[in-house]
């Protein structure tokens, strides 16, 4: 007779593996998504929408300190590349999603933010650990996948970007 506890931790690993087998990587197509925003009253956010633009999309939580450390700096590259076809989505999945308005109320962001509480994106993606970030091409390729954040990884970050941005 099989243990219940061995039973349900091997199915646990056997998902997990399945899940890196999965896991998005560059080179592959982005999964689209449509999520919606942490602001009550605003309209869905969808990756389609975004076609023919350079989309960075980090997941982030609060309760990640090196999360928020990124989300200003991202700021300061939304606003220096938005107008040559950048876009930024950060994908908050705080559940309750108070915790993220909470961090959001006193660094306030420019860009897109969609709420994921579910996890179900994060699912999609494979993420396995916060911050994890994906830089999408135009061409709706994923071109970069970066996990973790420290500061001294933006003039990469801003280096691919700057690559990946339309014509």
């Amino acid at each position: 007779m099989m243990n219940k506890g061995f039973t349900i931790g091997l199915g646990l690993v056997t998902s997990t593996l399945v899940g890196l087998a999965l896991a998005v990587e560059e080179g592959d197509p982005a999964p689209d998504f449509s999520l919606p925003s942490i602001y009550a009253g605003q309209p869905a956010i969808a990756l389609a929408d975004m076609s023919g633009k350079t989309v960075y999309v980090d997941f982030w939580a609060s309760w990640c300190a090196p999360c928020l450390t990124s989300l200003p700096l991202y700021n300061d590259l939304y606003n220096k590349y938005r107008d040559q076809g950048l876009e930024v989505v950060a994908i908050n999945v705080d559940n309750p999603i108070d915790d993220g308005l909470d961090f959001l109320l006193d660094t306030p962001l420019d860009f897109l933010i969609p709420s994921d509480p579910e996890g179900d994106m994060a699912t999609q993606f494979s993420v396995i650990g916060m911050p994890s970030s994906y830089l999408i091409g135009p061409d709706g390729e994923v071109k970069l996948v970066h996990m973790g954040f420290r500061p001294t990884d933006m003039e990469m970050i801003e280096a691919a970007i700057v690559a990946s941005l339309p014509d």
